[in-house]
């Protein structure tokens, strides 16, 4: 009799119950009563208890197709990781599809070269499935997850390719707070995976700045303080539409900040002003990602509040 993480179970031959919370192997699990004291039992020394409604289900939670009439979403793929509402120490891993496709998905874990086939199924449009589940304690043990996607819409709409998405979990994915689920309505953490990340090689940006010894691009050292404000980027700004101003801003943040990297600055502050707050996410989505950024926080709140970020750099 297989048994799964989350499980409620009661022991055979004494009166005590509790939540499996490791499998050690396929004879012995872990189980975790009210005293959260961990106990190893022999599976035949167990038995399920039906009709007790945990929480948590190992089967897909899927909802209708979205409705044909609404914009089609494209992108919107995550991995929640919520913990277990009977005991936090074991967390469930969720495929959340935001998107209007189908998903037709595959998860193969990887630990020390041993590959396993976990999960494979359809996901709807605006739905979640229960992929994984995991003792949070055992974080360092946990495989690297392998996760191939075909997406699939009815809708007329050019062919896309596979999404191939791997990760390999550390302490660092769980050190912010937890978020809201909206689908699962908890509190937990998400992983995106139909947004790669942004991986820039100092020496190859170097490279596209300095073309040859003989040809020589001089790269102007950006000043302390960058204004990123349309109007001190462009005289015809009344003239332009929303989407186009913060194209022009976000390409002057970005050479900067790569002139910045040349010329080996320790930070450098981007003015963004605070509106409505889009310009400011923009930036610091990117910078969050960026392999050469060490930290960033807002910049001189005395002069301007939350409208700058000050940039350091390893």
């Amino acid at each position: 009799m297989k048994y799964q993480l989350g499980e409620f179970v009661r022991f055979v031959d004494e009166n005590r119950e509790g939540y499996i919370t490791k499998i050690f192997n396929d004879e012995m699990v872990g189980v975790t009563g009210d005293d959260d004291f961990e106990i190893p039992v022999m599976i035949n020394n167990l038995t399920r208890v039906h009709g007790h409604k945990s929480n948590e289900s190992f089967d897909a939670v899927t909802s209708s197709t979205s409705d044909m009439n609404e914009d089609f979403v494209e992108k919107g793929l995550f991995i929640a990781v919520v913990p277990d509402s009977n005991k936090g120490s074991v967390v469930h891993f969720h495929l959340i599809n935001e998107t209007s496709f189908q998903l037709f998905t595959t998860l193969k874990t990887d630990l020390a070269a041993t590959f396993k086939g976990e999960f494979s199924g359809s996901v709807l449009s605006k739905s979640n499935v229960k992929v994984f589940s995991a003792a949070l304690a055992e974080l360092d043990l946990w495989p690297v997850f392998h996760f191939q996607t075909l997406l699939y819409t009815n809708i007329n709409k050019p062919i896309i390719k596979p999404l191939v998405f791997e990760i390999k979990f550390r302490a660092k994915d769980f050190s912010g707070n937890k978020t809201t689920v909206p689908q699962l309505k908890q509190q937990g953490w998400l992983i995106r995976m139909d947004e790669p990340e942004l991986i820039i090689n100092a020496e190859k940006l170097k490279e596209s700045f300095f073309k040859s010894t003989e040809e020589k691009i001089a790269i102007e050292k950006p000043a302390k303080e960058v204004d990123l404000h349309i109007e001190k980027l462009r005289d015809d700004h009344d003239f332009l539409d929303k989407k186009e101003m913060m194209q022009i801003q976000l390409t002057c943040f970005k050479k900067n900040l790569d002139a910045a990297i040349v010329h080996k600055l320790e930070s450098i502050i981007f003015i963004h002003g605070v509106g409505n707050g889009s310009l400011r996410h923009e930036i610091h989505k990117i910078i969050s990602k960026h392999v050469q950024v060490k930290t960033f926080m807002d910049a001189r709140k005395e002069k301007f509040g939350y409208g700058a970020t000050e940039v350091f750099f390893k």
